[in-house]
């Protein structure tokens, strides 16, 4: 199996739900369920690739504080090498709603520290080589989403993949910074986008469409993918045929972290020598089991079968 890492947001998620409507301004309101959980895109990612048993690495970091030190002891021998920032560690109050929709309010914390100096001496760039490299939450990591074309340059020397997912820009899509993502794009061998997100930043709809003007972005041999829900997956790869995988019915307990879990089923697929439909399938598959289990599951139902032996 080729090598994988992740970089990017690792934080504490405090989910609580489902609420409706929404709180009036001083009053309080009592949730049925409650979780406290390793969360953030590349801590999401993370998680699955553990509960599978596949071997990678993460570049991160904590803040200094007691949710800090609960993050590292999270991920063990994973996390010796993150730096400890001075302050807070970021934490994110996920709200979540009857309809399956969900509200983040996130605090700032340790994760604007992490940057790409720090993220060089993390990782062991020798033993990732000929790898892909998970790159996600860029616009919560912003000193080291301003130093990606080091990044890059670093990934290109060891042959190493980069799969960008920015996630949603807080202040939202404006156009210089769909100019820099489209500069990520240029220089990522795979991108993994929802469909808010690739059509917001192509102008295009619906996902069928979008990822075909997202690998239009792409350089040669690279693999766009979107992510639709409930609706599963579309991906265009070099070979120009358009790729889908259709969403099991499920009872659905958390979206949480949904599109994380398919990045990392999808990509373990992808190093584990599985073609583009077989990954996407699988991506799918185990996203839907994560979001449908409480506590999360990451394998596959016994009623599936086997997309892919190696996967």
């Amino acid at each position: 199996m080729k090598p994988l890492a992740v970089v990017g947001n690792v934080n504490v998620d405090l989910i609580l739900g489902p609420i409706a409507p929404w709180p009036q301004p001083g009053t309080e309101v009592m949730a049925d369920n409650d979780t406290l959980r390793v969360g953030g895109a590349a801590g999401n990612a993370a998680l699955a690739w553990r509960a599978r048993g596949i071997p990678h690495q993460v570049g991160a970091n904590t803040g200094d504080d007691i949710f800090g030190e609960w993050l590292r002891a999270q991920f063990q021998r994973t996390s010796e090498r993150w730096p400890v920032e001075a302050g807070r560690s970021t934490i994110s109050l996920g709200i979540t709603h009857p309809d399956g929709e969900r509200t983040f309010l996130t605090t700032h914390g340790h994760l604007p520290a992490l940057d790409w100096p720090k993220v060089q001496r993390m990782l062991d760039w020798s033993s990732l080589s000929g790898g892909t490299l998970l790159l996600c939450g860029s616009f919560i990591t912003k000193a080291l989403a301003a130093q990606y074309d080091a990044l890059f340059d670093k990934a290109r020397a060891h042959d190493v993949t980069v799969a960008l997912d920015t996630g949603w820009p807080p202040a939202g899509w404006g156009e210089p910074l769909k100019a820099r993502v489209r500069d990520w794009l240029g220089q990522s061998g795979i991108c993994l986008l929802n469909a808010a997100e690739a059509a917001s930043l192509t102008g295009i709809e619906p996902a069928e469409k979008s990822v075909a003007a997202l690998r239009d972005l792409m350089p040669a041999g690279a693999i766009a993918v979107v992510k639709r829900g409930p609706e599963g997956a579309v991906a265009l790869g070099p070979e120009g045929a358009l790729r889908s995988a259709a969403a099991p019915v499920v009872e659905v307990v958390d979206t949480v972290g949904a599109g994380d879990v398919f990045n990392a089923a999808f990509l373990a697929a992808r190093a584990s020598g599985a073609d583009l439909a077989q990954s996407l399938a699988l991506g799918v598959a185990i996203a839907s089991r994560a979001i449908s289990t409480a506590p999360r599951r990451y394998d596959l139902p016994l009623s599936t079968e086997t997309i892919n032996e190696r996967a």
